[in-house]
């Protein structure tokens, strides 16, 4: 059977409805938790790399907190190499950037140029020359999404880029012919959602305010079950794109 290896950074940045889709598909998903020290997986030709979420970034590769970070950068380098299908999500994305020679900075508000969080629900729009493939992934001409980064990512010259938000080009990106880097999350459930609000208290308010978990929870309330069916559209339609 096809595998699904996820490389996970943190207890509550699962896989979320990327179980759900490897099930439908028949695919094996093995989980390395590398925050807990387990070793990095060998990859096989055949296998899709799914690089989740997580506080740390591309500026911690050599931060002692997280000693795993440099090997996992040159993991998902060798997946290119071999042409391993790959998806980034957030941390992910920032990472597949990297190891194809783009970078990430601080993501900043238009209007005063500080530091401004993207955090909570909101569109992406696919760019004019995907207008045809977004038909495929959406059911609508736009994609509500929950953003959860402080970080925008410096594309490399190798990627293509397919869809922004308002408040960050670089949200969904392709590099070669199997490997997409997701700035935002589509895998979440209600339960995940729940516990970054409470575990990631600071990190929101530096976005939203002090009203930051009433705004969130109010959200997730209104967008979470009312968008599962079409994340589920794009996550299927994303492995079909990968030849899973």
């Amino acid at each position: 059977m096809p595998r699904l290896i996820a490389l996970q950074h943190l207890e509550r940045e699962g896989p979320g409805l990327f179980s759900k889709i490897a099930e439908e598909r028949g695919m094996d998903l093995f989980i390395f938790r590398l925050d807990e020290k387990e070793s990095l997986p060998k990859l096989e030709k055949g296998d899709l790399l799914l690089v989740l979420g997580g506080p740390m970034g591309v500026k911690d590769i050599n931060n002692l907190n997280f000693p795993w970070l440099s090997g996992e950068l040159d993991l998902i380098k060798d997946a290119l190499k071999m042409k391993i299908g790959i998806i980034g999500v957030c941390l992910g994305a920032q990472l597949l950037a990297h190891a194809a020679g783009g970078g990430v900075e601080i993501l900043l508000a238009e209007s005063s140029f500080n530091p401004l969080p993207e955090v909570g629900w909101g569109d992406i729009f696919f760019k004019d020359e995907w207008e045809n493939e977004s038909r495929n992934f959406l059911t609508e001409d736009s994609f509500k999404v929950l953003h959860w980064h402080g970080d925008r990512i410096l594309l490399p010259p190798s990627s293509e880029l397919i869809a922004s938000s308002h408040c960050c080009k670089e949200q969904f990106f392709k590099i070669g012919p199997s490997a997409f880097g997701l700035q935002f999350h589509v895998e979440i459930e209600d339960e995940m959602v729940s516990r970054w609000i409470n575990e990631d208290s600071e990190f929101i308010k530096s976005a939203l305010g002090e009203n930051a978990e009433l705004i969130l929870r109010k959200q997730q309330k209104e967008c979470g079950n009312k968008t599962l069916q079409s994340r589920l559209l794009f996550l299927r339609r994303l492995f079909d794109l990968i030849g899973f």
